[in-house]
């Protein structure tokens, strides 16, 4: 497929995923859109432009593994497997429904394409590490991708993933931030100030790139290029915007896990077109 064809297809893949993802947490009155929509054009980019896997065979060794550690973006996550073929749509009218394999947090128990549960941040990072030490030692050529938010990097148990990964050279581990610059309530600066982001990585030995986390070209070019031979993990720091694609959801942090009424339900609707 042509670079072109694969954009245009991320493209569309990710505008299906923001509607769908609000019309689960509108029908459910539970979930974190901002945060969803923030981290859906980097999620759609990986499934359907970078990563190695086969839907009817999850368990498959040779497959690319993706953990999201922001596991309470799970509308993002849910499309996204939904939209690569893990399970048919009709799974997502089942949104946080009691007895639901759609949890709020991912459960791998329950769901193909689930590598590991995740919900307490900061466990992303340290699962990904270990599954990169394992292909290492084992010779395997299969990346981990794992995506954290920015409020997410105030957890400790981060860095010293991050300092064992560069110890190690862990070409076959990438990091991506959703760099939305919003937690829960406030800013991330406000809170517990992360930058300069890109140079703390660095000093640990990583590979740190900035790019638009909206920009599915860019993405698609940091994200897919081969990693043999560089010697040093990734950190690929995603500038984005929450609630991205609505008017009234952008860079509110009240929309971490606001619930939109009607109105609001199909005012965003009319947008995301």
């Amino acid at each position: 497929m042509l670079k072109n064809d694969t954009v245009q297809t991320i493209r569309e893949k990710a505008l299906w995923m923001r509607r769908r993802a609000f019309k689960m947490v509108h029908d459910a009155q539970l979930g974190h859109p901002g945060g969803d929509f923030s981290a859906i054009d980097i999620i759609a980019t990986l499934y359907f432009g970078v990563m190695r896997f086969d839907p009817t065979r999850p368990d498959l060794e040779s497959r690319d593994r993706f953990i999201m550690s922001k596991g309470h973006a799970t509308g993002a996550l849910y499309t996204a497997l939904c939209a690569a073929g893990y399970y048919p749509e009709n799974w997502l009218d089942t949104y946080m429904a009691p007895n639901s394999k759609l949890n709020g947090h991912p459960n791998r128990n329950y769901l193909p394409g689930v590598e590991t549960n995740t919900g307490p941040l900061g466990h992303g990072m340290p699962v990904g590490l270990g599954i990169a030490i394992a292909a290492q030692i084992s010779g395997q050529a299969h990346r981990t991708f794992v995506l954290t938010g920015d409020g997410e990097l105030q957890e400790g148990s981060n860095w010293e993933a991050a300092m064992t990964a560069g110890h190690r050279k862990l070409e076959n581990l990438t990091l991506i931030v959703d760099r939305n610059r919003l937690q829960q309530g406030m800013g991330t600066e406000e809170t517990n100030g992360l930058d300069p982001l890109d140079q703390k990585f660095k000093a640990f030995g990583w590979e740190a790139l900035m790019v638009d986390g909206h920009d599915v070209d860019a993405l698609l070019d940091v994200l897919a290029a081969p990693r043999l031979g560089k010697g040093r993990p990734l950190c690929v720091i995603a500038n984005t915007v929450k609630g991205k694609g609505v008017s009234f959801m952008e860079n509110k942090a009240s929309w971490h896990h606001g619930v939109p009424n009607a109105l609001q339900y199909e005012t965003a609707l009319e947008e995301l077109v």
